[in-house]
């Protein structure tokens, strides 16, 4: 064979004339498959099978980093990732929106009902009605206590409260008939609501003072604790206004005992919800179970309605003398529990419609609820 065949000639059939060296070729060597170069082997443009020079591989062939559109390519944290934590917490906040409405679309739905089939359309339904909102609010509050077994974010002594109003209320309806709405519902219905109510009630506070204690926050929940054993601190309030209901009551029922217990429950209910409102406040996230904010606005929303009844009907709260004083307590009452309310119902309002947690401003914000 001629020199020009010899390995390592040049000649335009050289790199077919000789087999490869054993350092060489296909096992090593700059361009040789066992080279670490990307393509065939070449570090390059790859020279055939393992030389200097010849054919070079597309991008992205056996071995060649493709590229890849960052739009197709998310990595962690990256903006794909991004999406879809944005699209978690919308369909999050859509499910949490959503139980919201089910849950106030029941109670109206319920109220059309109880409204056309068993009242009689009398504007002293609006008693009743607000009667239920109560007995739903409370409803609710036990759904929240038993379902997940914790107290967290209750005020027992407002709960205590209620239990005293529901108590003292029903001695005077069921035993007189003079503070009960005019129409059918006052036959029967309204009772039954008040029993319902202070049935749920006095289950919600056992379940706090009892299987789920360890959860309570009693370090929050400390409204009045002055001078007092702890716990006790709603008897500044339950006793003063025991003694304004003795002093200055209407007469509708013609017996002293009976219009003080009603009385004794309509003053008493306007202040019921200040423990908890204040436990709100020394709250120091601020962040409210939403279960927990339906059950403060259902029993806002309760007062509201009755409110909207005794500015039409406050003068039949006369005392025996004919004084109409019992009627205008009972709309200051009822509008201050409204006024002391009004920044719970804005923040409830923009929670609600955004679905997201109720924050209120706590204590050390300069901005207050009570």
């Amino acid at each position: 064979m001629s020199g020009n065949a010899a390995h390592g000639s040049t000649g335009p059939y050289a790199r077919y004339a000789a087999p490869p060296a054993a350092n060489e070729g296909y096992a090593q060597g700059a361009g040789g498959y066992g080279g670490g170069a990307p393509g065939y082997g070449a570090g390059g443009a790859a020279p055939g099978y393992g030389g200097q020079g010849g054919y070079a591989p597309p991008p992205g062939a056996y071995g060649q980093q493709q590229y890849v559109d960052p739009a197709y390519q998310q990595g962690p944290g990256g903006d794909g990732e991004a999406d879809k934590g944005k699209r978690g917490k919308k369909n999050i906040a859509l499910e949490a929106l959503n139980k919201n409405v089910m849950i106030w679309a029941g109670f109206f739905t319920t109220s059309l009902f109880v409204y056309f089939v068993l009242s009689g359309g009398d504007f002293s339904f609006l008693m009743t009605y607000g009667a239920m909102s109560r007995m739903f609010g409370f409803g609710i509050l036990n759904i929240k206590t038993f379902l997940s077994k914790r107290a967290t974010g209750v005020s027992i002594k407002t709960l205590q409260l209620y239990c005293l109003v529901f108590f003292f209320r029903l001695t005077s309806i069921i035993r007189h008939e003079g503070y009960l709405p005019y129409d059918k519902s006052g036959d029967w219905l309204y009772h039954v609501i008040e029993i319902l109510a202070l049935i749920f009630t006095a289950s919600a506070c056992w379940g706090c003072m009892g299987p789920f204690k360890q959860t309570y926050q009693p370090d929050q929940d400390r409204f009045g604790e002055m001078n007092v054993p702890p716990g006790y601190g709603a008897v500044y309030l339950a006793v003063p206004i025991l003694i304004l209901a003795i002093l200055v009551h209407p007469n509708l029922n013609s017996d002293f005992m009976s219009d003080v217990a009603w009385t004794y429950a309509m003053y008493l209910e306007s202040v019921a919800l200040i423990p908890q409102l204040y436990m709100f406040q020394k709250q120091t996230s601020g962040v409210v179970e939403l279960l927990t904010a339906h059950f403060v606005a259902a029993l806002g929303f309760g007062r509201l309605l009755e409110f909207a009844f005794w500015v039409y009907s406050y003068h039949e709260l006369a005392t025996a003398a004919g004084s109409k004083l019992p009627g205008y307590l009972a709309l200051f009452s009822q509008f201050m529990q409204l006024v002391l309310m009004l920044d719970f119902f804005w923040y409830y309002y923009m929670a609600v419609k955004n679905a997201t947690p109720l924050v209120l401003p706590t204590q050390g914000s300069g901005m207050g609820i009570v």
